[in-house]
């Protein structure tokens, strides 16, 4: 793996470990890695996103999963969606419904098994 590879697959999953924490910040990522907030930016744009869009969108696809999963029925949209690092239901559902077509709530009961 080359070490740009390398360093991305790094920052990706530090990442997807931290998806929880609404202050997640690309300062506290490339500090993390030793990076420059330039070489961090560089590493997502090869690969056509940002680091905030790139985070956005893993929040978001765990939100979806959650969503549909029998096991979390229980819990409210807002609390999965605590639960990945949205800080604000409003914004959360805001972003779900461009992403999906349909805000949370009404997206569980259309495709909840």
């Amino acid at each position: 793996m080359a070490p740009d590879r390398t360093l991305l697959a790094s920052v990706q999953a530090f990442i997807d470990r931290r998806l929880g924490d609404a202050r997640l910040s690309n300062t506290e990522i490339a500090a993390a890695h030793h990076i420059s907030l330039r070489l961090l930016h560089r590493l997502f744009e090869e690969q056509g996103t940002s680091p905030g869009r790139w985070i956005r969108e893993r929040r978001l696809e765990r939100c979806r999963r959650d969503l549909l999963d029998p096991a979390r029925s229980h819990l409210p949209a807002s609390a999965i969606a605590w639960d990945r690092g949205f800080a604000s239901p409003a914004h959360f559902s805001r972003v779900f419904r461009a992403a999906y077509g349909h805000p949370p709530g009404t997206y569980r009961r259309l495709w909840q098994c």
